[in-house]
């Protein structure tokens, strides 16, 4: 009774809203936001496209071109310029929504549709045309349907013939209209046969069987022909993708031919196909579609995981610079309970504040289409020119060299600079990310926005809980060293390991902006020095330090103000004992393909931790012996400058960021290995796949 209610119930929102006149049943606020926009860098006869955004409200989702059990597709009424004829509008690949045991085909979150135009020949370029469509469409949550419409216009200014599609002001639409583009189902080159029964469906799909499937459905175009909340069974057979589904109970309708979607996986990738009638082989490999690498745990073992994460970075490479500013703090807890506790919470909360600060704009950036993971900041040239520009100042203050205004990394403490200390901890622990990180940060990429930033504020948490821990409990903090002059011998050693890191962020500013680049940065960096060297010397005798301090921070905004363009320095592969190829989805595809094994190596060069993998388990005499035997297949992909390709392998893999090592088997699924690398690791499992 329930799947006819809901069936009922939307199709008396049809009736009263379609077939009513436009005065109430159009009143109300559309609950999905419909707006047209038309790409730029239209020519005379030539094709352009047309895009309806649509944007649904939390908890409101539209439908697909063929809705399912229940729904209505989207219906277009357009008024174009005399000569011009609009095609077929094109679909992002949708949602499976089941209802009271109804499926639903559903956008639950902003889409496009993208129409193709054709425009008249000969007409005068600067020529405004008018578009404008009247656009009907039902928007429904899984309780109430309403239906809703809108008059949509927009104008296509005709280009020249040889201006290119994204010049100028139009470059930030012609970057949206790619994204939508890019979510566009790809059509499959060779058409799929299939069979009709009374009972079933079965389709053969020419799909190469390194392609990976996840959670795979087929949506199909003609109503009535399958049986959509039927369990859909798939099978491989060499290069070909049999899939069975069932035909309706009753009202059942053929086909001659068949238009279909095939989801790939849980990210918004399909590809279409048409379908003829024709042989469709039986037997086949079945698959599991009820599991997938990227089903989600639950969510209290995801923060337990970040908690976890949290911790080992406090003693990953990564973070170790910054562990002699927090020895020093700690140290310096000792004297009072009550300074202790105040600075472990200014301490924690800008660790937090920190996390949240990178997981919030890395969730904004990914949800308006940009390819970026964990430690993403680290990709951007002047991010790294400003924490080398931070790094070398605080080398200089453990130094001696200088003293902070407000304490913060100094004998003194206060919780500014703990707080400041905490910030600065968490931003530079971002490039690592340890066993337990690996599956909560990828998984905060999928999550709804509320649990994912409670994922960032759990990480966060684990970073700073060993000094809230000390700051809050007098037995651990009575074990510490009491204050005496070893502070300002052990603070002078700490210099090594922060100077160690303004060299190894100078390096990484060469990779990232050439060398011209680096030498003005340098120079900058070194004239910091020299200003902050004034600035103690006027600390020291006691005279006033503001003008030697604003000559330092005044090279520091002209150094970021001023620096030239960057220019990387040109890709090429990195020297390795091992056979590398360079990464992609193709060289992936041929070498799975190819029945040799295979071995992902996910870098980058900020990454501490794949560095220390490399030198332990993958740049080894013994893993080159064992992977040539083995004829082992090694894709070496470079995450140090941004790379959509190797972003969305990760975000498929369920990952956040590097190191990542993936290990395909001929003929097996994809198995991730883990993020620390033993020593033979590598090595053992190619002589494995030797045997």
């Amino acid at each position: 009774m329930a799947q006819f209610f809901h069936a009922a119930l939307i199709a008396l929102a049809v009736l009263l809203g379609f077939s009513a006149s436009a005065s109430e049943a159009w009143g109300a606020q559309n609950h999905i936001h419909a707006r047209l926009l038309a790409a730029p860098g239209a020519k005379a006869g030539d094709k352009t496209v047309l895009a309806i955004e649509m944007k649904p409200e939390k908890g409101w989702h539209g439908y697909w071109l063929n809705p399912g059990d229940a729904g209505l597709g989207m219906q277009l009424d357009w008024t174009l310029p005399e000569g011009s004829e609009a095609g077929e509008p094109r679909y992002p690949v949708p949602h499976t929504l089941l209802v009271s045991g109804l499926m639903n085909h559903v956008y639950e979150s902003d889409y496009a549709v993208l129409v193709p135009l054709t425009l008249p020949e000969g007409i005068k370029a600067g020529t405004r045309l008018p578009v404008r469509l009247s656009a009907r469409w039902l928007a429904c949550t899984e309780q109430i349907c309403v239906p809703e419409q809108a008059e949509l216009a927009t104008e296509i200014v005709v280009a020249p013939a040889d201006t290119p599609a994204n010049a100028g002001s139009d470059a930030p639409l012609a970057k949206r209209f790619a994204k939508w583009t890019r979510q566009l189902p790809a059509p499959l080159d060779a058409p799929a046969r299939m069979a009709l029964t009374d009972k079933t469906l079965r389709l053969a799909i020419p799909l190469p069987a390194s392609v990976e499937l996840v959670h795979p459905h087929v949506f199909v175009r003609e109503d009535k022909l399958v049986d959509y909340a039927a369990a859909q069974e798939f099978a491989r057979k060499g290069d070909t993708l049999i899939v069975t589904i069932a035909r309706p109970d009753f009202a059942a309708r053929d086909a001659e031919t068949l238009e279909g979607l095939l989801r790939l996986d849980d990210f918004g990738n399909g590809i279409s196909f048409t379908a003829k009638p024709g042989a469709v082989p039986k037997g086949g490999t079945p698959l599991d579609t009820g599991k997938s690498a990227n089903a989600l745990p639950a969510l209290p073992w995801l923060l337990g995981a970040a908690l976890l994460g949290g911790l080992l970075l406090n003693v990953m490479p990564c973070v170790f610079p910054i562990l002699s500013l927090k020895a020093l703090s700690l140290a310096r807890a000792g004297e009072s309970t009550a300074h202790a506790r105040i600075e472990g919470l200014a301490y924690t909360g800008g660790v937090i504040l920190a996390c949240l600060g990178l997981g919030a704009l890395l969730l904004a950036l990914r949800a308006g289409g940009e390819q970026v993971g964990w430690a993403f900041q680290l990709q951007e040239p002047l991010v790294v020119v400003a924490l080398l520009l931070l790094a070398t100042a605080i080398t200089a203050n453990l130094l001696g060299a200088f003293e902070f205004a407000v304490p913060g990394f100094a004998s003194a403490g206060s919780p500014q600079g703990a707080f400041a200390t905490g910030l600065l901890a968490a931003f530079v622990a971002t490039p690592c990310t340890g066993p337990f990180m690996a599956s909560a940060m990828g998984a905060a990429l999928l999550l709804p926005v509320l649990p994912a930033l409670a994922l960032f504020a759990t990480l966060g948490l684990g970073i700073a809980l060993p000094f809230l821990a000390i700051a809050f409990v007098p037995a651990l903090r009575t074990r510490l060293p009491r204050p005496g002059r070893w502070m300002t011998t052990f603070r002078r050693w700490m210099a090594i390991p922060m100077g160690l890191t303004a060299l190894a962020l100078a390096w990484l500013t060469w990779k990232l902006g050439g060398s011209i680049y680096a030498s003005v940065v340098l120079l900058f960096a070194l004239m910091l020095v020299v200003a902050l060297i004034a600035v103690g010397r006027a600390q020291r005798r006691g005279r006033r330090a503001r003008p030697a301090a604003v000559l330092a921070l005044f090279d520091v905004v002209a150094c970021l103000a001023l620096l030239p363009a960057a220019t990387p320095m040109a890709a090429q592969e990195a020297a390795s004992i091992l056979d590398t190829r360079p990464f992609s989805a193709a060289a992936l595809a041929e070498a799975r393909a190819s029945g040799k094994p295979v071995f992902v190596w996910m870098t980058a060069d900020w990454c501490l931790t794949c560095k220390v993998n490399e030198q332990v388990a993958i740049e080894r005499e013994d893993t080159r012996e064992a992977f040539r035997k083995a004829g082992v297949v090694v894709l070496r992909g470079d995450w140090t400058r941004r790379d959509p390709a190797i972003t969305e392998y990760l975000t498929g893999m369920g990952a956040a960021g590097v190191p990542l090592y993936a290990w395909y088997a001929p003929g097996g699924e994809v198995e991730q290995l883990p993020q620390v690398l033993t020593p033979d690791l590598l090595a053992d499992r190619a002589e494995r796949s030797g045997r």
